[in-house]
């Protein structure tokens, strides 16, 4: 008879051996490469930009101000609309400035009759000449008068001319076309020539302007670079990111910049131009402009995901050389855009950075690199160098 505790060892080594067996299969084989996930690189030109902060202005405004003192008698536009110049905003009581303009003109009628009279003085004094009956001190006498009533009908027409102005000016027009805000003033308020608080304000907005603040430092590189003129048409189109975080539609340029900095803070003031043609910008926002500053050729765009840092914080990629193994590699960043790192140094034509697995690697080791999938379900194909 079998003793158990023999039976039990026989059973024991029975379930062992499949185990023994596949350890020793496994210890026997190498281990397969780490799947990595990579994208292949390749030099391409380069707009690098900068995002300044900035606040829209009016490309033109007026503030409507009376002439001449009076009355307002009536508010003839609408508040927030449309006005094209010469169009009438408020009327003032014209009873004051009609009266002055009759007046006038009496005044001009008085200084025609005193001058047709003057002259027929002076014809019959030089008939009487002529006949050396009249003297030429009584000549002269008349023709001195003559003289006096012609300058005398210049000054009262003046004088009806700058009636006829101020009667003009109870009409208070737009000066500028554009967008008319809310009416400052009411009917019935007195209100005088060129007074301090404007009755209305009239602002062109389309097109529109967007200043923005660059430090002299930035100013000092862009115009060593040759600031927009060495960017090329296409890379000259500025780009606006609204409060809500969105993208106005329409591109702009520069149109001018301050030629000083400002002593206290250091900044220059920079002015954008933009269309507006759906009056979607408007005097006072807050926007941040997003500004060509530098051709870069030769440069490689690598995902955020693929740089990391070494612990003296210098930006560092791994990389799968031809042998598909991995290689660490030190980088020279410019500036992000977007989620891209922009790579000045440290890459070459067709080096595959990577970008997913970095945990289970480290340089020296064996890979097996998949090419990134783009949203569209393709893998993302090499690009092509731009010339």
């Amino acid at each position: 008879m079998i003793p158990n505790r023999f039976l039990i060892s026989l059973t024991l080594g029975i379930l062992m051996a499949p185990v023994l067996s596949g350890s020793a299969f496994a210890q026997g084989q190498e281990r397969p490469p780490t799947a990595v996930t990579v994208v292949t690189v390749q030099p391409e030109i380069v707009t690098l930009t900068s995002t300044l902060p900035g606040r829209v202005v009016a490309s033109a405004a007026a503030e409507v101000r009376p002439q001449v003192a009076g009355i307002i008698t009536e508010r003839l536009f609408t508040e927030g609309g449309q006005v094209e110049a010469g169009d009438v905003l408020f009327t003032i009581d014209p009873a004051t400035y009609e009266a002055n303009v009759s007046q006038a003109r009496a005044q001009v009628t008085l200084a025609q009759a005193q001058l047709s009279a003057a002259e027929k003085e002076l014809t019959r004094f030089e008939e009487l000449r002529q006949r050396n009956v009249a003297s030429d001190q009584s000549y002269d006498s008349a023709l001195a008068a003559r003289e006096s009533a012609a300058a005398s009908l210049q000054v009262s027409q003046a004088q009806l001319q700058a009636a006829e102005i101020e009667l003009d000016r109870t009409n208070i027009r737009a000066r500028l076309s554009g967008e008319i805000g809310r009416s400052l003033t009411s009917q019935g308020a007195l209100v005088t020539a060129s007074q301090a608080d404007p009755l209305a304000v009239i602002r062109n907005i389309d097109p529109i302007y967007v200043d923005v603040t660059q430090s002299a430092a930035e100013v000092l590189q862009w115009r060593r670079g040759n600031g927009v003129e060495g960017l090329g048409d296409a890379a000259r189109a500025v780009s606006l990111t609204l409060a809500d975080g969105s993208i106005f539609s329409e591109t702009g340029s520069l149109t001018a910049a301050e030629p000083d900095v400002d002593e206290q803070t250091g900044v220059v003031v920079l002015r954008m131009g933009f269309a507006n043609p759906e009056k979607l910008l408007l005097p006072g926002m807050y926007v941040q402009v997003e500004m060509p500053t530098q051709l870069i050729e030769g440069a490689f765009r690598v995902p955020q995901e693929g740089v990391s840092r070494d612990r003296r914080g210098q930006p560092i990629a791994m990389i799968v050389n031809a042998e598909n193994a991995v290689q660490q590699v030190s980088l020279t960043i410019a500036q992000d855009i977007g989620s891209d790192w922009i790579v000045t140094d440290g890459l070459n034509a067709g080096d595959k950075v990577i970008l997913e697995g970095l945990q289970k690697i480290q340089p020296g080791a064996t890979v097996a690199p998949e090419e990134r999938v783009t949203a569209a379900g393709a893998a993302s194909a090499p690009a092509e160098k731009t010339e």
